[in-house]
């Protein structure tokens, strides 16, 4: 299965162009403005989780931020990433892994991750990456999760995904963070449709 999960994800991003897969953002607006409430030090950790090839690891470049890394389970995402980012990707730690299979050399200070958790669709996985999270974050650290909301796709690139509204994300996250800010944002895809997502944010305790 998790084969075919990767096998997945290596096909999207080798036969489609970044705007033609709904979840493309040319500024993510919302995952910055997270990112500029915390107030990071530009020696802080920085982990993007599940990327593909998103613009937020070039703000974080753009910022000044020195300790970035990107993590994707398709080799062709972060591929695409490096070669639009040219000599600015060797500032990167880039990382081709299943999250759940990823073992963080670092703790990190701010974990961002934009509609991949939503794909872990049983409890079992769930509770492996909620866990993940709770070791690889720094006490004080931030976690940032972007999820579709209730009232968003059911699926994505054709997957199951499951749903958040901020309680029930709270809930999962609740015995080792406690809830920051929560908002809901409207993403107009490059198909001009609207996915309405939920994004909490999240603090180490």
């Amino acid at each position: 299965m998790e084969t075919e999960i990767k096998n997945h994800w290596e096909k999207v991003f080798t036969t489609k162009s970044h705007d033609e897969v709904s979840w493309f953002q040319e500024y993510p607006k919302t995952s910055v403005e997270f990112l500029e409430l915390f107030d990071l030090p530009l020696d802080a950790n920085i982990i993007d989780v599940g990327a593909g090839d998103s613009r937020f690891v070039d703000v974080l470049i753009e910022k000044g931020y020195r300790n970035i890394w990107v993590l994707d389970i398709s080799a062709a995402a972060l591929e695409r990433a490096k070669t639009r980012l040219g000599d600015k990707a060797n500032h990167v730690n880039w990382v081709v892994s299943d999250v759940l299979d990823f073992k963080p050399t670092v703790k990190f200070d701010f974990w961002h991750d934009r509609a991949a958790f939503h794909f872990l669709t049983t409890d079992l996985k769930i509770t492996k990456y909620v866990q993940l999270t709770a070791d690889s974050i720094r006490t004080n650290g931030f976690l940032v999760l972007g999820t579709f909301s209730e009232s968003g796709p059911t699926k994505c690139s054709g997957l199951e995904i499951k749903q958040y509204t901020e309680t029930s994300m709270s809930d999962r996250f609740n015995e080792s963070f406690d809830r920051v800010r929560c908002i809901q944002e409207e993403h107009a895809t490059p198909f001009n449709t609207i996915q309405n997502f939920q994004f909490c944010s999240f603090r180490r305790k």
